[in-house]
């Protein structure tokens, strides 16, 4: 049995923002044209007239000031409020598969490997560009890796998910080196039309690279522990899907085939999950909360990570122990907990503890217990 360690993380960060008040300027045109041209409905009681946002009223609910997006031009305008990305031909690379290239390549170039010494690629993420081929197999061929590689999703878990599955995979000798991906092109489920939610998503793709401990080339962290776990719940949804055309409205949009939740009953239900599956998994490993150096925690919401750090920590998390960085990217889906290890790591001293921790849609929540090396 080897013992797995990470050896190299990377981001690919897109080249557009948009900060609040530039979002907030954008909806509220939208809505102020909604009102206009709905006036009669709104005016007979047939329909109800949009509220606009504010600023103020993103960064009090989730913290976050801007976002990354794929296209900055399609989200803000009031006439369309979708990111406009082009369809590539069969014979070019995908959008995903070009965005895990990058975050790829900077984690090789961590850990001072190459493409071709990679044998196992998990693309894990909440949504694909396609069902099939896999956005993996894509990105394997892009590097010249062998081996073998599968897409899976988990929602804002996949990232710990497919850290969990490449663990078990190199400590079983399955496989030498493993690349988990996580391209997020989340701006294109979210609706940007709704003001509860249209602040909340960023776009961005993380890469993290899995070997033998004995064979890590410089610094690290060994993977101790991981820890995965499910509870069904209909409060984070996505009705998307393949048979859409099987239904009996066609290809008609509905408000159900974006993201949708129900905030809160999730923000009641998923952080007593989330705070239990951690202390649970420190537990089970003969670890105690005051023995952890930093957390990584998924990047949805500022309040729920302040609530998660100081029920872990049982008091306030010290500056940098429980680093955030949604303020800058939003919530990236599972690539959120690994943008703040590989932007919050790099202090850490060799036998360090962390935990990076993510969790979402499913019910699911998955923990990596690591030592800095």
């Amino acid at each position: 049995m080897h013992r797995p360690a990470l050896t190299g993380s990377g981001v690919f960060t897109p080249a557009d923002t948009i900060t609040n008040d530039e979002l907030v300027t954008s909806f509220n045109a939208y809505v102020e044209r909604f009102n206009t041209d709905n006036a009669a409905e709104i005016t007979a009681g047939r329909a109800t007239a949009l509220q606009p946002s504010s600023s103020e009223f993103i960064h009090k609910a989730s913290g976050i000031e801007q976002r990354y997006v794929m296209d900055k031009a399609g989200v803000l305008d009031p006439a369309r409020m979708y990111p406009r990305l082009d369809q590539r031909g069969d014979d070019q690379p995908s959008i995903m598969a070009e965005m895990s290239l990058d975050a790829a390549n900077k984690a090789l170039l961590q850990a001072g490997r190459r493409g071709a010494e990679v044998d196992l690629i998990i693309c894990a993420a909440s949504n694909m560009e396609r069902a099939y081929p896999a956005i993996s197999i894509e990105v394997q061929q892009l590097l010249g890796a062998t081996g073998f590689a599968f897409d899976m999703q988990v929602a804002c878990s996949s990232a710990t998910f497919g850290i969990q599955a490449a663990a078990d995979m190199i400590r079983s000798g399955s496989a030498r080196r493993a690349l988990v991906i996580s391209p997020e092109i989340t701006s294109g489920h979210l609706e940007w039309r709704d003001r509860d939610c249209h602040f909340i998503f960023g776009d961005v793709c993380t890469a993290v690279l899995i070997e033998p401990l004995d064979t890590a080339m410089g610094r690290g962290f060994e993977i101790v522990s991981t820890k995965c776990a499910t509870q069904y719940s209909n409060n984070i949804r996505n009705n998307e899907g393949y048979l859409r055309k099987t239904r009996p409205d066609g290809l008609a949009d509905r408000r159900d085939m974006q993201f949708m939740q129900n905030g809160r009953r999730v923000f009641k239900e998923v952080l007593p999950m989330v705070c239990d599956h951690i202390l649970t998994h420190l537990s089970d490993s003969e670890l105690s909360a005051s023995q952890i150096k930093r957390l990584w925690l998924h990047q949805a919401n500022k309040t729920m990570n302040d609530f998660i750090g100081r029920k872990v920590l049982g008091r306030d998390p010290l500056p940098g122990e429980q680093p955030n960085i949604l303020q800058d990217y939003a919530n990236t889906s599972s690539a959120g907990s690994i943008i703040a290890f590989d932007a919050f790591h790099a202090d850490l001293q060799a036998g360090d503890l962390g935990l990076i921790c993510s969790f979402g849609a499913g019910y699911s929540v998955g923990s990596v217990i690591t030592r800095a090396f």
